[in-house]
């Protein structure tokens, strides 16, 4: 029976990328979040744009604002929507734009979402 020794090298590189892969996760969930959030809210204004021929602007414009509440947005989200239809092309355009900001260890961003949709009238 042979004993050697063992360095250990395999230990410290299973726990290193161990570390790395809970730390990418972290972020990843924390900064994902922020853009399930702009999704949600960019669905809610094509649904919007959608049925905006039966519905005045204020309506519209009611309808995001609570749906930023529900969602967890920030004020600016719901206070910022802006609607607008044209004659030429016939068509609705809905937009926002907000900031939402993100502090991790080693990492404070300010993200800034200007989500629009547009549907023909």
């Amino acid at each position: 029976m042979v004993i050697g020794s063992r360095r250990g090298a395999s230990a410290k590189g299973c726990l290193l990328s161990l570390l790395i892969f809970v730390a990418a996760l972290y972020y990843g969930v924390n900064i994902g979040e922020l853009y399930f959030r702009y999704y949600r809210l960019l669905d809610e204004m094509q649904t919007q744009a959608r049925v905006a021929a039966a519905l005045d602007d204020g309506t519209i414009r009611r309808r995001i604002q609570a749906a930023a509440q529900e969602i967890g947005l920030p004020e600016a989200a719901g206070a910022n929507v802006l609607v607008t239809r044209t004659a030429s092309p016939r068509e609705i355009r809905i937009e926002t734009r907000y900031n939402e900001t993100v502090s991790l260890p080693l990492f404070n961003h300010t993200f800034t979402f200007h989500p629009r949709a547009s549907e023909p009238l």
